[in-house]
């Protein structure tokens, strides 16, 4: 009887103890909104079809973010940046020649955002779509018209973006340190364009013409309401 009463008063304590935990972490976690800055590099490129030979090109990309956790582990980000897409294009045949064409965004992204860990150290999840519009575009080249390899398209070194507006899906792991200042994360992600630069109709000269983008950037984040 006495180990009866012993072991049944155990497995109070340990049940009592194991919701008086749940509940201190439950009790733990607060509602957060925090806005900062970002600011990245981009390495970028779009796919042709018929196909053209391209390569990743460099660039940047900065803005602002507004973070609101509204439950343990999870909440959405907003942000608004100006990038620097684009791509190159591949002469190994003849390498004294060059084509590049940087295209600027300014690009929404609204992202969910998954975290794991509680204190200092937090690894964390963006995934969401983005929407983009073009507001300006350069060119860098030495072909003066010319197409050193006549058995690829030349068409779009003549062509203008067609299409202004871009929407697709990006997301990407990523890890916050939160110190007595803010936080600062960083992040790696992937954006796979769903629309083309240029028009896609049968008598255009590429069905196909979307842009693929990977970056690296370093965002700080300053609380601003917790709750």
């Amino acid at each position: 009887m006495k180990d009866w009463w012993r072991k049944t008063g155990i497995s109070l304590l340990l049940a009592w103890m194991a919701w008086s935990v749940s509940q201190a972490q439950k009790n733990d976690f607060r509602q957060e909104i925090a806005v900062g800055a970002s600011f990245g590099t981009n390495f970028s490129s779009v796919s042709f079809q018929p196909k053209v030979p391209t390569k990743m090109k460099m660039g940047f990309s900065g803005g602002v973010t507004a973070r609101w956790i509204s439950e343990k582990h999870l909440g959405l980000q907003a942000e608004l940046n100006f990038t620097q897409n684009g791509w190159e294009e591949k002469f190994e045949e003849q390498p004294q020649y060059h084509y590049s064409r940087t295209l600027n965004y300014m690009e929404l992204p609204f992202l969910t955002h998954i975290y794991y860990g509680e204190k200092r150290v937090r690894v964390f999840l963006n995934l969401g779509p983005k929407i983009s519009y073009l507001i300006g575009e350069s060119t860098d080249s030495n072909l003066n018209g010319e197409n050193p390899n006549p058995n690829r398209p030349d068409e779009q070194h003549g062509l203008a973006a067609q299409k202004k507006f871009g929407w697709g899906l990006c997301g990407g792991p990523g890890m916050e340190i939160r110190t007595g200042i803010g936080s600062f994360l960083l992040e790696g992600r992937y954006y796979y364009a769903l629309g083309d630069l240029f028009n896609s109709r049968k008598e255009d000269p590429f069905p196909k013409s979307s842009g693929q983008v990977i970056s690296v950037k370093l965002t700080y984040l300053l609380p601003i309401h917790t709750w």
